[in-house]
């Protein structure tokens, strides 16, 4: 019996891998979701939901979700953040992710947030809730308001 020379096998090697690539290559490409989805939002709109372990980890040891709100040129704007269960801190971000404004304690003595921005770029933003440090989670109310000058 004779062996199979190295170049036949060789052959035999190439032929295979070249067949098995050139199914690869048939097989159809699906573009990846991004998986950073914030959760998108309206003027005036009230958003009860919960901040938990499974949303975006803050460094802190706390966790912050993320929402989409469309804002105008010229806007101003409240964004209230309350919560009983949790100490709130409430981010404006710009398209960009820069920081447009920030609020941990609001007026009013509690650990409510209470932001007031005024929009000089019209875009889609970010509003990131999260809590303070390492204060966990729990039920919130979220509300973001064009404030409108009243008509005499």
């Amino acid at each position: 019996m004779e062996k199979p020379s190295i170049s036949s096998w060789s052959s035999s090697l190439l032929a295979s891998l070249t067949a098995c690539t050139l199914g690869l290559a048939t097989v159809p490409v699906r573009a990846q979701q991004p998986m950073y989805r914030p959760i998108p939002i309206v003027s005036g709109q009230v958003v009860e939901d919960i901040l938990s372990e499974q949303d975006i980890p803050t460094g802190d040891g706390g966790f912050s979700r993320d929402y989409r709100v469309r804002l105008e040129s010229g806007d101003q704007v409240t964004i209230d953040l309350m919560s009983d269960e949790f100490d709130t801190i409430v981010i404006l971000l710009s398209a960009d992710g820069s920081t447009v404004g920030e609020n941990d304690d609001g007026p009013d003595g509690t650990t409510n947030s209470l932001l007031f921005a005024r929009i000089v770029e019209g875009g889609d933003y970010v509003v990131r809730v999260r809590a303070f440090g390492e204060t966990g989670g729990g039920k919130f109310t979220l509300k973001v308001t064009r404030l409108r000058p009243v008509d005499d």
